[in-house]
């Protein structure tokens, strides 16, 4: 679903068209797509790691709830099966969760309504930024009015969380464990979706650089720093994206 998809559907009022509800049911609309569907089978394989390490469902839940992004419940969810202290293992998801700064700073922005958004309101829905919802709203929200945005996020970021919760909650329950290298798998269609994404998502070559520089760093970074792996390829690789697209533009200025 794109924002030129969101016409007013048949039995709208026209004087809600601007509303905040009216965009925020148009936002739990868009929920239902091909991201959703892939984050939601991530989640089933975590629910399988999850119940090896000896989680019960009220802890899958509230690590899903509270923390959302899946990345950091995983280093959470090893941390806890290696017998980590709380101060290891909370510091090990901080780093893990550092992405979601430049994010959330990146698309606070293009949320704000000068006239209408309260701080309150930037807080709330900023539990919902993660992958998922950043490429879909950095796709989508730049073509819809200012007075749209925040509650379209809202309507999109929160369905999205409460249909991942349930389909999470249903298959630790009804589903068999999944095999380790399965579960792996799942776990990594949403990073691998969303890479792709990013990259045609990318307005410039050095955002696409910056992609190419992560998969080629990120490995290497690993095997030396491992714990800061993460950090230093988003620095280096978006250092070094950065200036060589400065370079090229102004060279290309001259």
């Amino acid at each position: 679903m794109t924002s030129s998809d969101m016409d007013i559907d048949e039995g709208e009022d026209p004087s809600e068209f601007e509303g905040g509800a009216y965009w925020f049911r148009q936002g739990a609309k868009g929920a239902f797509c091909l991201p959703t569907l892939i984050l939601m089978m991530a989640f089933v394989g975590f629910t399988s790691l999850a119940r090896e390490v000896g989680l019960t469902l009220t802890e899958v839940l509230l690590m899903s709830l509270f923390m959302w992004a899946l990345p950091s419940i995983v280093v959470l969810t090893g941390a806890m099966s290696a017998g980590a202290g709380l101060i290891p293992a909370a510091i090990a998801v901080a780093l893990s969760a550092v992405r979601l700064m430049p994010m959330t700073v990146a698309l606070m922005p293009v949320l704000r309504d000068e006239k209408r958004t309260k701080t309150w309101h930037m807080l709330i829905v900023s539990h919902f930024v993660a992958v998922t919802a950043w490429v879909f709203a950095m796709r989508n929200l730049p073509s819809m009015p200012r007075a749209a945005r925040l509650p379209f996020f809202a309507g999109f970021g929160s369905t999205v969380h409460f249909v991942v919760l349930c389909s999470t909650a249903l298959s630790y329950i009804v589903l068999p464990a999944v095999e380790g290298p399965i579960a792996a798998g799942l776990v990594l269609l949403t990073p691998i979706y969303f890479m792709f994404s990013m990259y045609q998502a990318s307005r410039t070559s050095g955002d696409k650089a910056a992609l190419i520089l992560g998969l080629i760093l990120g490995p290497v970074f690993y095997h030396f720093f491992p714990g800061a792996d993460l950090l230093l390829t988003g620095f280096v690789g978006g250092t070094v994206a950065f200036a060589g697209w400065l370079f090229a533009t102004r060279r290309a200025e001259l």
